[in-house]
């Protein structure tokens, strides 16, 4: 009878043990199931899309001199090209367009009309101009007339393109690398021998540094500054491998020879078509090639140490961003592709001060052009004398906005500002994200955006005007708020 009991009991306990590894390979079956659903679940949806940005009418305003200037037609097309992600958790826009400079007021417009219409958040958007010198003027610069019905236009154009890339939202994968081209970037501030002249349109005397010297010129002493050599890629693909978008940035102010009176893209726009052909792609029909601006605002193509040859209109374009596509090609070829990453963006704004001219200054820039009559003025003194007076009515202080985001392992910020190298070189270094880039000129315009050192040194990136007004500090101020920024992305 005893050995009756303990059978029993021994083969209840066998049951009650298969019952327990059955429940728990059910358990980790569903758990695990479940997991592996969640991870099937997040899907990375990519959309691009080109929207023309061409004025209709001609002759306009063009930006990018001291002087008045009317163009008579387009080389090329004028874009608005976006990139829209959407990871299933947060929505990022990235749109860059085909402007020497735009101001915020474009921007917010821009923004607000893409938000109502696409459903993505205002400050989860970058745009940006990429800083030719042969666009349309937004922007009241020295004496280039402002194109009011274009401004317009220009509004409805960036807002079509980021909703256009909303309705082209597609499974997609993405990756990033890193490229190198330090053939094409060259500090354009310059310390001279002794003895070589170094005026200012103040007068003040004080200059201890040439933008833009006479190229090979036996004076030339060395750079003032750094360069940034990189060229950052992020590059999106359909899941069966299609090339979808691929965003750029290199810290090339633009490269010029386009004739006084024609509008061009630049090498931006040129970059574009020169990595779509790499690509076996063409840009605007299911590929969109997009090249930014890096931290440009000392920097562009012109060789000083050694000089360059003459070219014919467009030619230094097209080999600029020959060169530039190569590198970029190379960097996309040793680029690992995630089905799905990690996206945050976030947006803050900070208050900067204005330098404001003294009640000296500007009486002095009243007699200036009282002797002088009315402009257009070719005087540097005289144009400066009434930048004098513009911002004698400046506010004190500005705002600006500032963005970082982080794609997986990628970190974007951007600036408002012509950015100089170093800049962008110490936000680089600092960033808990690897790699990093800044984009400039992004959410408005705020002139150059020089270091206190590079200040104390003059030059024309500081003197004073609509182009170059914001205080001494505003570069830390601004450097500190974007590391900050991507020290909270990269933690979330």
């Amino acid at each position: 009878m005893r050995t009756k009991v303990l059978a029993g009991r021994v083969g209840r306990r066998a049951v009650h043990r298969r019952l327990v590894a059955v429940a728990w390979i059910v358990a980790v079956a569903v758990w695990g199931g479940g997991r592996a659903t969640a991870q099937e679940a997040k899907v990375l949806k990519a959309g691009a899309a080109v929207v023309d940005v061409t004025p209709q009418k001609f002759p306009v305003s063009s930006a990018g001199s001291m002087g008045p200037r009317d163009a008579v037609g387009a080389h090329d097309p004028l874009t608005a090209r976006c990139l829209m992600l959407d990871n299933g958790e947060q929505r990022i826009v990235i749109v860059i367009v085909d402007s020497c400079m735009i101001p915020r007021e474009i921007f917010d417009a821009a923004k607000r009309r893409a938000s109502r219409l696409a459903g993505i958040a205002e400050d989860h958007i970058l745009a940006a101009a990429t800083h030719t010198h042969t666009a349309v003027t937004v922007t009241p610069t020295f004496q280039s007339e402002v194109e009011t019905e274009y401004c317009k236009f220009l509004t409805g154009k960036i807002a079509e393109a980021i909703v256009t890339a909303s309705r082209r939202l597609q499974p997609a994968e993405i990756g990033w690398a890193v490229g190198n081209n330090p053939r094409q970037v060259f500090n354009r501030r310059w310390f001279m021998r002794p003895g070589f002249p170094l005026t200012d349109p103040f007068d003040a005397g004080t200059d201890r540094v040439r933008m833009n010297p006479p190229p090979a010129h036996p004076a030339l002493l060395k750079p003032a500054g750094p360069i940034d050599p990189e060229v950052c890629v992020l590059a999106v693909r359909t899941t069966d491998g299609r090339p979808l978008a691929l965003l750029a940035n290199y810290s090339l102010h633009y490269v010029g020879g386009v004739p006084a009176r024609m509008l061009s893209a630049d090498y931006f726009g040129e970059f574009a078509r020169q990595i779509a052909s790499r690509l076996n792609a063409t840009d605007g029909e299911g590929f969109v090639g997009i090249m930014s601006n890096g931290t440009s605002g000392d920097v562009n193509n012109i060789n000083f140490f050694e000089g360059h040859p003459r070219r014919e209109p467009f030619e230094q374009i097209r080999i600029v961003a020959a060169d530039v596509a190569d590198s970029a090609f190379a960097a996309y070829k040793r680029t690992p592709f995630e089905k799905w990453v990690p996206i945050r963006m976030k947006e803050t704004e900070i208050e900067l001060g204005v330098r404001k001219p003294t009640a000296t200054e500007i009486e002095r820039a009243r007699r200036l052009l009282a002797e002088a009559g009315p402009g257009p003025y070719r005087d540097r003194r005289l144009i400066y004398a009434r930048e004098t007076l513009d911002l004698a009515v400046y506010p004190d202080t500005v705002r600006v906005k500032l963005q970082a985001i982080r794609i997986g392992g990628l970190g974007i910020v951007s600036s408002p500002c012509e950015t100089f190298a170093e800049t962008g070189l110490a936000i680089k270094k600092h960033s808990p994200l690897k790699p990093t880039f800044t984009i400039e000129l992004a959410n408005g315009y705020n002139g150059y955006l020089p270091t206190p050192e590079q200040h104390a040194l003059g030059g024309y990136e500081t003197w004073r005007a609509k182009s170059s007004y914001l205080a001494v500090d505003a570069e830390p101020k601004i450097r500190r708020t974007l590391l900050k920024l991507l020290r909270e992305v990269a933690a979330e």
